[in-house]
C-alpha cells in the first residue's frame, strides 16, 4: 500500500523558516503528482502548492514568493520550503498524492492518498 509520512513541522516565530518533507513508500512507480494542503482551525483544507510528475509547480497566491515545492525522485520525497512565515500560515500541513494516469490499470495507482499531517505554528 502507499504511505505518505510528513515531517519537519514545528513552532517558529514570524519571519522564520521551516522545511516540510513528505516521504512516499509503496507503488512509487505510479508517478503520483504531489501536493501540500493545509487546514487551519475552523477553516477548510486548502491547496498550498503542487508539483506534477514533469516538475511543473503551482502555488496558492498567499504563499507565492515565500514557499518553494521540490521533489527528490531518488528519495521519493517531496519538500516544502517555507520562508518568511506569517501567523496566518499556522495550520496542519498535509501531503497528498494524486494519480496521473500512469499505470492506471493498477488499483493502487488510480486513487489518491493523504499523509497524517504535521503541525506548523507561527507566533507573531
Amino acid at each position: 500500500q502507499v504511505q505518505l509520512v510528513e515531517s519537519g513541522g514545528g513552532s517558529v516565530q514570524a519571519g522564520g523558516s521551516l522545511r516540510l518533507s513528505c516521504a512516499t513508500s509503496g507503488y512509487t512507480y505510479c508517478g503520483f503528482a504531489m501536493s501540500w494542503y493545509r487546514q487551519a482551525p475552523g477553516k477548510e483544507r486548502e491547496l498550498v502548492s503542487a508539483i506534477d510528475s514533469d516538475g511543473s509547480t503551482t502555488y496558492a497566491d498567499s504563499v507565492k514568493g515565500r514557499f518553494t515545492i521540490s521533489q527528490d525522485n531518488a528519495k521519493n520525497t517531496v519538500y516544502l520550503q517555507m520562508n518568511g512565515l506569517k501567523a496566518e500560515d499556522t495550520a496542519i500541513y498535509y501531503c497528498k498524492a494524486d494519480p496521473t494516469g500512469r499505470h492506471s490499470y493498477i488499483a493502487a495507482c488510480a486513487r489518491n492518498y493523504w499523509g497524517q499531517g504535521t503541525q506548523v505554528t507561527v507566533s507573531s
